[in-house]
């Protein structure tokens, strides 16, 4: 790390490479904080989190009780320990709370939490109540809502759009619906699916690029300028028909699809099924890269929350398996961790990536903060050279090329 900080320092290295150095260090320290809590509102399990992007401070959460809760994550008591203190409450269950039982609260399990992409003063949620609703953050109050015909899993607004609001939304029909925040009217339909769209989401790079995933398997890439919608339909076999039966053909997976993530970048797309497999595809052709993750298990009957890094090299996944999170290396499949903190089924995980800071909620209806672990001091007295070398397995190691630029 000295020696990349002289080479900064010197103008003979990108400055980039030392940020993803660190960056990728911090991501394979992560370890249970133990002296950071997230106050406990949630009486039912945690299904969905989200970080708002403009400061990376506030957190919201949604929960099976349909309860939502924002929390602030600064430690404003600047004490080595502390609990990230929860702002507010909308529908709490506990009366002694001081935030009681609220009249638009969700009716039942939240499946779904958004900040708006571009400030704080607005964010989303859906639910099983068959409802969208768009929230005031300063009020508390419903600035709008959608009625569905059927149950909601999944909503997703573009994190780059500039000229349109869409808002995507995955219900138990397996028409895909699009809400325009301007309108206030569900203006666009999607049809291809022949079964319930668990989880939808936007690309990070094409404003109007959208990816679905269904229960039949299926995931499609879509345009939403164009009449017909669907560009691609995924296929786990990259069009090899002769090991394919009729009926697997033009799947993405062997079971349900219920979670999706692109890459940073938008390059790539990462999708899990409960076949127990996860797919990593080329977003501009895609072609199942093949990349080989091993068992990844998934029993969940609804949407799943997984979560990717951020500048980092490699970049990792943090995917909930069970009652842990596993981290992979996207590119490679490599399992480098598992961990392990919850008690019950972990639901959701998302990354913070102003500090590389991970949060996950489970059914046992806490929220843990996992940070990187501290460096141990050197003492004054060692120079560096005689200190053990440590030699990172060559997937970790940075590959920066004057070629690379920064995203």
């Amino acid at each position: 790390m000295l020696g990349l900080m002289a080479a900064r320092q010197a103008g003979l290295d990108d400055p980039a490479r030392l940020r993803r150095a660190e960056r990728t260090r911090r991501v394979l320290s992560l370890e249970l904080n133990k002296d950071r809590d997230v106050e406990r509102i949630h009486g039912s399990g945690i299904n969905t989190l989200d970080i708002e992007p403009v400061e990376g401070r506030y957190m919201l959460s949604g929960g099976s009780d349909g309860v939502i809760v924002l929390y602030d994550l600064e430690n404003l008591s600047r004490k080595p320990s502390y609990t990230c203190k929860a702002l507010f409450s909308v529908g709490s269950w506990n009366i002694f709370l001081d935030f009681r039982s609220h009249p638009d609260v969700h009716k039942f399990s939240v499946e779904t939490v958004q900040w708006y992409p571009h400030d704080t003063g607005m964010f989303t949620s859906s639910s099983f109540d068959k409802t969208l609703k768009i929230w005031d953050t300063n009020t508390l109050q419903p600035a709008d809502v959608f009625h569905f015909e059927g149950t909601v899993y999944s909503h997703h607004m573009s994190p780059v759009a500039t000229k349109h609001c869409l808002i995507a939304v995955g219900t138990k029909s397996p028409k895909v619906q699009l809400c325009d925040l301007k309108s206030g009217s569900s203006s666009h339909i999607l049809q291809g699916h022949r079964q319930e769209v668990l989880a939808v989401s936007w690309s990070p790079r094409h404003e109007y690029i959208l990816a679905t995933g269904s229960a039949d398997g299926r995931v499609k890439l879509w345009d939403v300028r164009r009449a017909s919608g669907c560009l691609s339909t995924l296929d786990q076999h990259n069009g090899e028909k002769s090991k394919a039966s009729s009926e697997a053909a033009n799947t993405a997976h062997n079971g349900r699809v219920n979670g999706l993530c692109y890459t940073n970048d938008g390059l790539h797309l990462l999708t899990l099924g409960t076949d127990d497999r996860m797919r990593l595809w080329n977003s501009s052709t895609g072609e199942n890269t093949l990349v080989n993750y091993g068992k990844v298990c998934n029993e969940s009957r609804k949407g799943l929350k997984f979560a990717i890094s951020c500048g980092c090299n490699p970049e990792f996944a943090f995917v909930p398996y069970g009652s842990t999170i596993a981290v992979y290396t996207v590119f490679t499949g490599e399992l480098i961790t598992m961990l392990r903190g919850h008690y019950s089924t972990v639901n959701c995980c998302v990354f913070q990536p102003h500090f590389q800071e991970l949060y996950s909620g489970s059914k046992d209806c806490n929220i843990l903060a996992w940070i990187p672990a501290p460096r141990e001091p050197v003492p004054d007295d060692i120079s560096e050279k005689s200190l053990p070398q440590q030699h990172l397995n060559p997937a970790y190691e940075d590959a920066w090329s004057s070629s690379d630029d920064e995203g």
